[in-house]
Formats: structure tokens, C-alpha cells, sequence
């Protein structure tokens, strides 16, 4: 009897937790599936079913006894808040929510006693980080970079005694971030990077952090010194302090930390750099982009293990230390636009693998070290700029691995290496303005897209194999010694958008197969002995802005399909030109482009040539007396007109005013509390506010409130225009289907035999240019008084980001995607609060869901706003509306006009021309603003504008892109949402048109670059 019980109690104690086991793994499946259901059943986790276990869920992670620990819903598409009732996971130590869209407030998930790792980046959550954050007393991990948190971060923070790490970075946080975190005794990284914090200075406490390793602070708005006692972080191995105001000079003791990498660039330090310490285990160096002064330390050639040394964008000057180029482990060495001087260290690369050697725009002299691809891996050369001469190495001509190479303004002399022009990776070679000479090679590398060798002493032909260099994007050979034919194969190069030979000796005629430059937009060929007629291929070619066929001995007429170009640039003087110019170019901003070519003459001259109508009537050589014959019975035929004229107005006047009474008819597009009565008899020129080319606008009071509408009036003659009459079908046509916060609103149109009105809603601050260009124009109602009051900066940028919604919204979101066609500052209304609204949709076209482009008969809008392909192509899409708006934009940026900015060149030209200069953008931004403390935002305008801008117009963003960077630019997205991505979240859109090396941290928490290769400073 007592073996029979003994057994029964074994069986009973083997089932008790056996039954605890399976209640527990219900509790949590039932807990996990409420949780689906909260978050709106979402297909991401369909696999969650009540005939599974959560352990077998892919999201899921239990214990041994089967109790769930981890949940994982990493970019799972949740939309919705976050409910606590996760916490009814008793086990529940990872909760990881990040790289969703969850709104609300910081989610209250404190029952949550157990958990260690929360990780809520990547999502929209809004608001403070609550006080009460400490009662996540377990936390090792904690992640909420990436969101729209705002205010203060709590100093209760300073009491997760467990805390390990910590990420904050990329939020809307405009308070202070608290000198509690020194308290963190555990804490190993800390990622602060990316804030709008108040100017403060870095914690004193900072200090205390012993076993932190990872300190990314970059772009909080730090002032003041960087600390003395940071040497105490004797386990900090990645310092990045960049991106802020920080000032005075480097601590002597910060050299002596364990550092892997030292980030402190785009500060405002100054001083000296420190004499360093002996520190065998620096690995990379970085202090770029600062104001630092004095000599490079001859210290830092006792870096053993350096790898990687950056201190370009400073003030250094002095030589540098020749124990630099003998560190064994030197991979990158970035040092241009100093002040540096003396010559370049001749072991360079003799002792390192180097990959990237960058000191360009120093003044640095003598010859290149000769050992720089010793190792065999160099990428990068870039040594432009500097009074460099010698020629160049020949062991340079054996580098397989160079990616870019680039001499250009220096002193060298001599043939090129002849393997340089054919090393296999090289696709950039800059040699300009030096005193190159030789020929050039039968070969090219493979990926060559970029020649660059003007102003040097290059002689002999274009060889016929130049039909093989078919990677070239950009080949500018000018005044050089270059002789011969231009030859036929170089119209092989389809891919060629920028060809300079200018200032040669060519002769013969051009190439009439250039039909093949389907992408060039730049063709300089002059200053040579070219001969024939011109090429009428040239009108074809689709994306030429600049053509100069200047100093040559062309004959012929011009071809009339170059009228047909959009050009923003033409020279055709001194030639043997003649007959008359096309149509097209008979205007001021072609005025000097004929000149000293005799037998040109134009139909209507504005251009400085004769009148060949006048040539024309000289020959027919009419008599005085067939003059006075005519001239008698032109004035007997007047009279008579005179006389029934009279007749014929009275009774058209009778019967217009028996239609005006009868023949009106309103259509509605929105509820109207006013009749066709209000508006007709107000039609007034009291009450007209502007005119333009397709009619009159009213202001027209309602009611007693005072409300009013705007009236167009798009004409008033007995024969209807067509061409007019065609505007105020598409105007309806429009307005009338869509609805958009950011699109001027049609109320209704009224419509009779012989006149036409559209009605909309009375915009108070009427349009944008009057505001930016009205005090400049006398014409304007009110210029001298209102529009002087100067647009604060937040006001522009609001404005811009309404008008990229009004356009977004039409490209992207109409059931019928539309193009606008006339996008300019006078079509961007403003109301009362300075919102921008779309307006006058005359010219514009709807698209058909399954065209990318659409066929327009004749060419629409307004000079200094269209996009160069408008005019030379009947197929156009809706980057012709992106083109316009980067006009806009540069508008609202620099203050100026779209037109007549500066020698003859109009807005965009002249914008480019700066950029490409490389000035300080500063220098073009509205004199009103420069003192502004939103530079930085301005500047990033600057550069939207500038890639909306480009001439092709499949480089260009499109509007969606476009209104994300402008959004990324402020603390508001336009709709009042406090969503700020950080500007570096415009570098995919613009980072490809500057140039400029953009690196973005919001996908890489460690802080490490996402391109550690060359930043091929050009």
C-alpha cells in the first residue's frame, strides 16, 4: 500500500508543473492575441494563430518551460498606438517595436517589471520622455533615436542604474539633455547625435562614465570647451563631438585615450592642436570641418597603429611632419583646404597601404611623393590646387586600383604617364591648367567618364578610335594645340553631356551625325578653323542649354531647328552666317549672339542685326506715285469704315446688352452664398485688382461681413479666342475636380455668349513675387508700402512647403495625375496667414495613369521658369513643375527675380554659376536674411533648389521627394505636425548634385561613417 502511494504522490508532483506550464503558455498565447487584435489584426503577423504555440511564432522567443520572453515587431507596418497590455507577459524581458509608423505618447509599459531591452526607434512617437522613465528599473538596452520625442530629457534618467546603453539621437528634443546621465555607472554608449538642444555645454560628469565607449554627441548644439576630464574615460574607444560650436583647443590628454575613432568635425575650435602623447592604440583621427590653426603636431608621426588621419577644412598651416608618411598601418590621409605649404613627405605610401590621399587647395609645392600606389590599392588622388609641378610619377601609370585622379590647377609639365589614361578602374581624370603635352592615347580605361585637360599643351588629332571611349560623360579639351578634323567617331559617344574644344586649331566641317548626343548640354567648340555649314542635327539634340560655335568661319543660314532648342546660352559671332535667324531667337536675351556675321538679318530685329523686311521693301523699289494712289483710297475707305462703324457699334451695344440681362449662366462648384447678380454688378474698375494675358482680376465684396471673392474675367470680345477659350476649359476642368488645402479653391464659373469669369476664394496676401519682388516694381499696386515688409525666413519656408503640397498632391495623389505647366511665384497665392495655395491652372494638363510623359502642341509658361527640354520637346512630364518650383525656391532663398539677375543671365544660370564657382552660398542668399539664425535651413533650400534645377529632367526629384526634404528642413511638416526627419535625411536627394560627402547616421546607431572611401574632394 505505501509503494501505491508513493507512486501517486510521483505522478502528482511530475503533473502539477506540467500543468502550470501549459495554463502559462495559454495566458501568453491569449495576451499575444489580444495584443493582434489592438493593433488591427496586421498581415505581418498572420502566423499568429490560436492553434499554435507563441514558441513557435517567428516573432517570438520563450524560455525552456515554454513562457514567452521576447516579442520582436521590427517593421511589422503597425500603425496604431501601442497598447500596454504586453505587459501581461509576466516573463517579458525584449520588447523590440522599432522601424514602424506607432503614434501617440511614450507608451506606458511600466508594468513591464522584467524588461531589459526596449527599443522604440524608428517610429512617430511624440512628446517627453516622462519623468517617471525610472521605474523601468531592469533596463540594459534602451532605443528611442529616430522620433518626434520633444522638450527635456528627464534627469531621472540617471537612475537606470543597469543601464548599458542608451540612444536618444535624431528627435525633436529642444530642451537640455541632464549632467544625470553621469551617473550611469554601467552605461557603454551613449547616442545623443541629431537633437536642437539648448546651447549647452558637455556635463562635467561626463566624466564619471568609466567603462563608456561610445560617445556619438554629434550635432546637439554643444558650446564651451571640450572638457579636461575626459581623459578619465579610460574605455572610450569612439568620440563624436561633430557638428556643434564647440571651442578653444584640444585637451593635451585627450591623445593618451584608447580611441578607435575621434570625431570633432564641422566645430568651431581654435588654437593650436596639442602636441599628443605617445598613444600606440589611436586608430583614427578626425578632425575635419573645424577653424583649427597652427602646425600639424610632429607627435602624431608616432601613431603606430593610425589608420586613419582626417583634418581637411581647417585654417593649418606649416609643413607637413615627415613621420607622417612613415606610419605602417596609413590608410586615408585627408588634409585639403588648408593652408599648408612646403613639400609633400616622399615616403608616402611606401610603408602603408594608403587608399585615399587627399590634400588638395593647400600650397603645397614640389614634386608628388613616387610611391603613393606602392601599396597597390590606392583609390583616391586628389591633389588639385596647390603649386605642385615635375611631372607626374610613372609608377602612377601602373595603379590598376585608381578610382579618380586629380591634378588640375598646378605646375606640372611633361607627357602623362601612358598607362594612366588605360588603368583599368580609373574613371576621373582632371589635368586642366597645368603644362601638359603629348598626344592623346589610342586607348581609354574601360570606365573613363570624365576628361578634363584644358588649358595645357596638348597637340595632334582626335584619333578615330575615340568611337571606343564610350563610358565619356564629360570631355573638356580646351586651348590646347589640337589640329585636324573633328572626327565622325566622336559622335559615337551617345553619353556625352558636356564636350569643350574650344580654343584649338580644328578645321573641316563638324560632324553632321551629332543626332547620336542625345544627353549633351554643353557644346563649345569655338575659336577654331571649322568651315561649312552648320549641322541642322544640332536642333535635335534634346538636352543642349549651351551652344558656341563662336570664332569660326561657319557659312550657310542657321538652322532653323536651333530656334527650337532651349537654350540658355548661344554665341554664333564672327562666322559667314547669313539669311535670317529663326523666329525664336529674335530676343534681348540673344542679343550679342549674331554679332560680326554680315549677311544675317532678322523679320523683327531686337537682336543688334538689319531688318530684312526693310531690305525687302527697298527692293521693290515703289514709285511715289502708285504711293499716292493708294493713299488717296486708303483715306476714302477709312472714312467709309469711320461711318458704318458707327452704326454697327450702336447696335452691337443694344444687342450685348439685351445678352448681358438674359444670357449668363453659373455653375457651381462649392456651396455659394452670393448670386450671379453680386458679381456682375461689380465688375468695376474700382474694384479690379491685376491684369495679365489671358484677362482682368476683381475683388468683389459679397456680403456685409465683408467677405470677398477674386474674379478673373477671361475675355470680352464678340469672336471668342480659341487659344483663351481653351484656358478657361482647362481652369474648370481642374479646379473644378479637385480639393487640396494647398490649391486655390474655384467656387463657381459664370459664362455667356461672349464673356467668361471664374470665381474663387479672395486670397488677402495675394501672390508670392509681389511679396519677394514688389518693392522692385513700380507697376505693382502698393509696392512701395505693403510689399517692402520683408518675408521672415520661417514665413518662406512655410510657403514652400504649402506650394510642394499643392504640387505633390497633383502629381501623385489625383486619380488623374496633372500637370500644372506655369509654376512661378505670381501663381502661388497667399492667405491671410501667408499659406500658400496653387493657382491659375490655364496652361495646365491632366496625364493619363498609364503615360509617364504627355504631348503638348505648342510650348506654355514663363521665361526664366521653364525647364530647358519645355521648349525642345513636344513629350514632357512632371518634372517641367519640378524645374519651376526650383526656380521658386532659389527665389525665396536669394530674394531675386527669376530673370535679368546678373549679365544677361536669369536665375537659375546664375545660381549654378555660384555653385559651381564653389563660393560660400552664404554670399547668394537674401541680403534680409543672411543674419538669420535658420542659415543652415536657408543653405539646405539653397540646394534643393539647385537639384530641382538640373537640365535633365530624369536627374531631377520628383515633388514627393522635393516635400520631404523641405519638411526635413524645419520643425514642422506643414500640416503643424512636430515630425522633424534631420537634414541629413535630404543627402539621398541632394547629394549627387553638390558633390558634397553626406553622411547619414539614422540607419547606423554606432555612429560609424556609412562610406568609409574617398570623398574625391573635386
Amino acid at each position: 500500500m505505501s509503494e501505491l502511494c508513493l507512486s501517486f504522490l510521483f505522478l502528482l508532483f511530475i503533473s502539477i508543473p506540467l500543468k502550470v506550464t501549459s495554463q502559462d503558455i495559454n495566458a501568453d498565447r491569449n495576451v499575444l492575441l489580444n495584443l493582434k487584435q489592438q493593433l488591427g489584426n496586421p498581415p505581418s503577423i498572420q502566423s499568429w494563430t490560436s492553434s499554435s504555440s507563441p514558441c513557435d511564432w517567428p516573432e517570438i522567443k520563450c524560455t525552456a518551460n515554454n513562457s514567452v520572453t521576447e516579442v520582436n515587431l521590427r517593421d511589422k507596418n503597425i500603425t496604431v498606438p501601442f497598447p500596454p497590455t504586453i505587459c501581461d507577459l509576466k516573463n517579458l524581458t525584449l520588447l523590440d517595436l522599432a522601424f514602424n509608423y506607432i503614434p501617440g505618447e511614450f507608451p506606458p509599459l511600466y508594468n513591464c517589471s522584467k524588461l531589459q531591452t526596449l527599443d522604440l526607434s524608428q517610429n512617430y512617437f511624440v512628446g517627453p520622455i516622462p519623468d517617471e522613465i525610472d521605474r523601468f528599473s531592469s533596463l540594459v538596452y534602451l532605443d528611442v533615436g529616430a522620433n518626434n520625442f520633444s522638450g527635456n530629457i528627464p534627469p531621472s534618467i540617471g537612475r537606470l542604474s543597469n543601464l548599458q546603453t542608451l540612444y536618444m539621437y535624431q528627435n525633436l528634443f529642444n530642451g537640455t539633455f541632464p549632467r544625470e546621465i553621469g551617473n550611469l555607472s554601467n552605461l557603454e554608449v551613449l547616442g545623443l547625435a541629431y537633437n536642437e538642444f539648448s546651447p549647452m555645454r558637455i556635463p562635467q560628469e561626463f566624466a564619471q562614465l568609466t567603462k563608456l565607449s561610445y560617445l556619438w554627441v554629434a550635432q546637439t548644439n554643444l558650446i564651451g570647451e571640450i572638457p579636461e576630464s575626459f581623459n578619465n574615460l579610460s574605455s572610450l574607444q569612439h568620440l563624436d563631438l561633430s557638428r556643434n560650436n564647440l571651442e578653444g583647443p584640444i585637451p593635451n590628454r585627450l591623445f593618451s585615450l584608447n580611441l578607435t575613432i575621434v570625431y570633432l568635425f564641422n566645430n568651431k575650435l581654435s588654437g593650436e592642436i596639442p602636441r599628443p602623447v605617445e598613444a600606440m592604440n589611436l586608430l583614427e583621427i578626425d578632425l575635419s570641418m573645424n577653424n583649427l590653426t597652427g602646425s600639424i603636431p610632429e607627435d602624431f608621426g608616432k601613431l603606430q597603429y593610425l589608420d586613419f588621419l582626417n583634418l581637411y577644412s581647417n585654417q593649418l598651416t606649416g609643413e607637413l611632419p615627415a613621420s607622417i608618411g612613415l606610419l605602417p598601418a596609413l590608410r586615408d590621409f585627408r588634409v585639403f583646404r588648408n593652408n599648408l605649404t612646403g613639400v609633400l613627405p616622399p615616403e608616402f605610401g611606401l610603408h602603408s597601404k594608403l587608399e585615399g590621399f587627399e590634400v588638395s587647395q593647400n600650397q603645397f609645392s614640389g614634386q608628388l611623393p613616387a610611391n603613393l600606389c606602392a601599396g597597390g590599392v590606392l583609390q583616391g588622388m586628389v591633389a588639385h590646387t596647390n603649386n605642385l609641378s615635375g611631372e607626374v610619377p610613372k609608377s602612377l601609370g601602373n595603379c590598376r586600383t585608381l578610382r579618380t585622379f586629380q591634378l588640375h590647377n598646378n605646375r606640372f609639365s611633361g607627357e602623362v604617364p601612358q598607362g594612366l589614361w588605360t588603368t583599368f578602374n580609373l574613371s576621373t581624370l582632371m589635368l586642366s591648367n597645368n603644362s601638359f603635352s603629348g598626344e592623346l592615347p589610342s586607348e581609354l580605361a574601360w570606365n573613363m567618364s570624365r576628361v578634363e585637360i584644358s588649358d595645357n599643351r596638348f597637340s595632334g588629332e582626335i584619333p578615330a578610335t575615340v568611337a571606343y571611349w564610350t563610358n565619356l560623360v564629360v570631355f573638356e579639351a580646351s586651348n590646347n594645340l589640337f589640329s585636324g578634323r573633328i572626327p565622325k567617331e566622336i559622335t559615337n559617344l551617345s553619353s556625352l553631356t558636356t564636350l569643350l574644344l574650344n580654343g584649338n586649331d580644328f578645321s573641316g566641317e563638324l560632324p553632321s551625325e551629332i543626332i547620336s548626343w542625345t544627353q549633351l548640354t554643353v557644346l563649345d567648340i569655338s575659336n577654331n578653323k571649322l568651315s561649312g555649314a552648320i549641322p541642322a542635327a544640332i536642333g535635335s539634340l534634346p538636352d543642349l542649354g549651351s551652344l558656341d560655335l563662336s570664332e569660326n568661319q561657319f557659312s550657310g543660314e542657321i538652322p532653323l531647328g536651333i530656334g527650337n532648342i532651349r537654350l540658355t546660352s548661344l554665341n554664333l559671332s564672327s562666322n559667314q552666317l547669313v539669311g535670317r535667324i529663326p523666329s525664336q531667337l529674335d530676343n534681348l536675351a540673344f542679343e550679342n549672339s549674331f554679332l560680326n556675321n554680315a549677311g544675317l538679318c532678322a523679320d523683327d530685329p531686337t537682336v543688334k542685326l538689319p531688318d530684312c523686311n526693310s531690305e525687302l521693301r527697298e527692293s521693290k523699289g515703289l514709285s511715289s506715285r502708285y504711293l499716292a494712289i493708294i493713299l488717296t483710297f486708303a483715306i476714302l475707305i477709312s472714312l467709309a469704315i469711320l461711318v458704318l462703324s458707327f452704326f454697327i457699334v450702336r447696335d452691337y451695344r443694344r444687342k450685348k446688352h439685351r445678352r448681358y440681362l438674359t444670357t449668363w449662366k453659373l455653375t457651381s462648384f462649392q456651396r455659394l452664398d452670393f448670386t450671379e447678380g453680386n458679381i456682375l454688378s461689380n465688375l468695376t474698375d474700382n474694384n479690379l485688382i491685376g491684369s495679365g494675358g489671358s484677362g482682368k482680376v476683381y475683388r468683389i465684396i459679397i456680403n456685409p461681413s465683408k467677405q470677398s471673392v477674386a474674379v478673373k474675367k477671361i475675355w470680352n470680345s464678340k469672336k471668342l479666342d480659341y487659344n483663351l477659350e481653351k484656358e478657361f476649359l482647362a481652369e474648370v476642368e481642374i479646379l473644378g475636380s479637385i480639393r487640396h488645402s494647398s490649391i486655390v479653391k474655384l467656387l463657381c464659373c459664370i459664362s455667356s455668349e461672349d464673356s467668361k469669369l471664374l470665381v474663387y476664394e479672395y486670397m488677402e496676401n495675394h501672390s508670392l513675387d509681389k511679396w519677394l519682388h514688389g518693392n522692385k516694381k513700380s507697376s505693382v499696386s502698393g509696392a512701395g508700402s505693403v510689399y517692402h515688409t520683408i518675408l521672415d525666413w520661417p514665413t518662406r519656408l512655410q510657403i514652400a512647403i504649402g506650394a510642394a503640397q499643392g504640387l505633390c498632391y497633383m502629381h501623385h495623389e489625383c486619380p488623374t495625375p496633372i500637370i500644372h505647366r506655369d509654376v512661378k511665384s505670381s501663381n502661388i497665392l497667399l492667405d491671410s496667414e501667408f499659406r500658400a495655395k496653387i493657382a491659375d491652372f490655364g496652361l495646365a494638363k491632366m496625364l493619363t495613369r498609364h503615360a509617364s510623359s504627355h504631348t503638348m502642341s505648342v510650348v506654355a509658361g514663363s521665361f526664366g521658369y521653364l525647364a530647358p527640354e519645355y521648349a525642345y520637346t513636344t513629350k514632357v512630364n512632371a518634372k517641367v513643375d519640378v524645374y519651376s518650383f526650383g526656380v521658386v525656391l532659389l527665389e525665396l532663398v536669394t530674394g531675386r527675380e527669376a530673370n535679368n539677375i546678373d549679365q544677361n543671365k536669369n536665375l537659375v544660370e546664375w545660381a549654378w554659376h555660384h555653385f559651381s564657382e564653389d563660393k560660400p552660398i552664404a554670399e547668394i542668399l537674401d541680403p534680409e536674411l543672411r543674419e538669420s539664425s535658420y542659415l543652415e535651413e536657408m543653405i539646405m533650400v539653397y540646394k534643393i533648389g539647385i537639384v530641382c534645377t538640373r537640365a535633365s529632367p530624369s536627374t531631377r526629384p520628383s515633388m514627393k521627394e522635393v516635400l520631404h526634404a523641405l519638411r526635413s528642413c524645419c520643425p514642422e511638416d506643414g500640416h503643424g505636425t512636430k515630425k522633424k526627419v534631420s537634414n541629413i535625411d535630404a543627402a539621398p536627394l541632394l547629394g549627387s548634385a553638390t558633390g558634397t560627402y553626406l553622411s547619414s547616421y539614422k540607419n547606423s546607431k554606432k555612429g560609424s561613417k556609412e562610406d568609409n572611401n574617398m570623398i574625391y574632394d573635386v
